[in-house]
């Protein structure tokens, strides 16, 4: 049995898949082995019955000598000839090589009847960040929050391993998806959420535009006593997070105009202190102006977020997704050992080869032999 190891290192952070912020996420021992090495043996033993019988029965002949051979007198000169020695030890030679090319033939594919495997051995480790992003979906952010999306999009494509949600929110608050590290379905769903959240919804009247709006939104508007109850929709995102027990990090992306229109159960900052106390950081995104009447409401936001040691962003500000990357991957996350992986792949390795170079040794010596 021969063993080698060798370690897969995936990272992730803003410096590229070997920068300062990533991390070793699995290492990988490979053994090479054979499945069935009685095989070996099995096949061996039976080309080496089969030349056995065939020497026997050339040595013993079934058919009588006088019916197989014509003597021809004084023919004892012929083995003097050069030429004709020189014809029989290419013959003795061809013989071997046929010999030769049967043994490699059987050898060979002893081993392939043999299975020689690749044996995997994944010992993971399982990032232990989870992020919910937290998007309000009421009317006065309709017209940011495909930029909110975009934004959300660029996060997911700077992680790798980390568990991500989304939860929009008005009035009440739906789950779009919860916590998965599925980023194939992670990206569908953002897609779609920019699909169906078109600010040109406000002004269209193209019916599809509208349905998708209203399919994505549903579950948001289960009370008509307000809208936009950001406080109410932040504590929820906080309930989205499992595994309470494990030494997980947890943050929240917030995306809100922090524009509310009716009384929430929770004020933003009771939301805010919510997510403290349950160990959660959080950052936020802000999708308005910060001048005329939106100054209120953009300085009570940034106070919230900075004053619970989050960071603040316009959707606009170029340097949000990066900073937001760096934050996340800045906290302590403890790694979680999975189950090892184990992986069996057949390799033939040369095998093959060497089983076709006999055979094509093979028949080539039979041409020769004919001649």
């Amino acid at each position: 049995m021969v063993t080698a190891t060798g370690a897969v290192l995936f990272a992730a952070g803003p410096a590229g898949p070997a920068g300062p912020a990533g991390r070793i996420l699995a290492a990988e021992q490979v053994t090479s082995s054979i499945a069935w090495p009685w095989a070996i043996a099995v096949v061996l033993v039976v080309v080496a019955a089969a030349g056995g019988l065939a020497w026997y029965f050339a040595r013993n002949p079934t058919i009588k000598p006088t019916e197989e051979a014509v003597w021809v007198a004084n023919s004892d000169y012929v083995e003097q000839i050069p030429e004709f020695r020189s014809w029989v030890r290419r013959y003795r030679g061809l013989q071997w090589a046929g010999i030769a090319a049967i043994a490699l033939g059987a050898l060979a594919s002893a081993f392939i009847a043999a299975r020689p495997v690749d044996i995997a051995v994944s010992n993971s480790k399982l990032a232990t960040r989870d992020i919910v992003l937290c998007l309000d979906v009421s009317g006065s952010m309709i017209e940011y929050d495909m930029e909110m999306v975009d934004v959300f999009a660029e996060l997911v494509d700077s992680f790798e391993g980390e568990r991500i949600a989304l939860s929009i929110f008005n009035s009440t608050s739906r789950t779009v998806f919860p916590l998965t590290d599925d980023y194939a379905l992670v990206r569908d769903e953002l897609e779609a959420a920019k699909e169906a959240l078109d600010p040109e919804v406000l002004y269209s009247e193209d019916n599809d535009l509208i349905d998708k709006y209203l399919l994505f939104s549903a579950g948001t508007m289960g009370t008509m006593e307000g809208s936009s109850l950001i406080g109410d929709g932040l504590a929820n995102c906080a309930m989205q997070f499992d595994e309470s027990e494990t030494e997980r990090s947890r943050s929240i992306v917030l995306a809100t105009d922090n524009e509310i229109m009716g009384t929430p159960i929770y004020t933003l900052q009771e939301a805010v202190d919510f997510t403290q106390e349950r160990g959660i950081a959080i950052n936020g995104l802000y999708g308005a102006g910060d001048f005329g009447p939106d100054a209120q409401y953009a300085g009570e936001y940034k106070d919230a977020i900075e004053g619970a040691g989050g960071r603040y962003y316009y959707s606009d500000d170029p340097t949000a997704v990066d900073e937001m990357v760096k934050e996340v991957q800045a906290q302590q996350a403890v790694d979680l050992d999975a189950t090892p992986e184990v992986t069996s792949t057949d390799k033939a390795g040369p095998w093959f080869a060497w089983v076709l170079v006999a055979v094509v040794g093979l028949v080539l010596v039979q041409w020769r032999l004919r001649e």
